[in-house]
């Protein structure tokens, strides 16, 4: 099999150990409470954090709803230990699982949610296509995807301290509301809505969800 390139979630691997603490410092926790209210997870939902990192969304969700199934997807195994040493520690049930976003190793209808948070920017624009196309193949009729990244809104560049954690490598980018809820669509994903824009030290962030007819 090809190895695949990826951009951490910390940008590079020398800054995991404060990727968590920074990003809790800078508000990232805020954040996730309100993706996780967005997203409605009810009793016996299974769900899937696409680009997971170290987990923090992901024990977050299961231990707000134990009732709930919860996987977490990431490329990055050095995350992946953060986040199986981080759920431990919760004494929360979460799987995490290694693979990519835009080939999600689960059949079709396996899941009732799928929640991404600050990750979509990563990919390039064909594995960003490929990644929502593959997010609508795995959810269950009726199930939806809550997508929180950074905006473009011209008013409001991307902060620098996310520009500065993604200073090396490829070049990255927000998208504007309209070009998230219209890739949304191209992949077959119906309902596509911006939530919301919230400010934060990272820089401005957009809430978005769409759904699988």
């Amino acid at each position: 099999m090809a190895t695949r390139t990826f951009i951490p979630a910390a940008g590079h691997d020398r800054w995991l150990p404060f990727y968590d603490i920074g990003t809790k410092l800078l508000g990232a926790s805020a954040v996730h409470r309100a993706l996780i209210a967005q997203a409605d997870v009810r009793a016996g939902h299974r769900v899937l954090d696409i680009g997971c990192g170290t987990g923090t969304l992901a024990v977050m969700l299961k231990s707000a709803r134990p009732d709930a199934d919860v996987v977490g997807l990431d490329p990055d195994a050095l995350a992946l230990e953060r986040a199986t040493l981080k759920a431990r520690r919760a004494h929360v049930d979460v799987e995490f699982v290694c693979g990519f976003a835009d080939a999600i190793p689960y059949a079709e209808g396996s899941f009732d949610r799928v929640l991404s948070s600050l990750m979509l920017h990563h990919l390039t624009a064909d594995e960003q296509a490929a990644t929502l196309r593959d997010v609508r193949r795995v959810l269950r009729p009726a199930g939806s995807l809550h997508l929180l990244d950074f905006t473009t809104d011209s008013a409001h560049p991307r902060g620098l301290v996310a520009r500065l954690l993604h200073r090396e490598g490829r070049q990255l980018h927000g998208q504007s509301s309209a070009q998230v809820m219209q890739m949304m669509s191209d992949a077959g994903l119906v309902d596509a809505t911006h939530v919301e824009t919230r400010r934060t030290l990272l820089g401005p962030v957009g809430f978005h969800r769409a759904q699988r007819r």
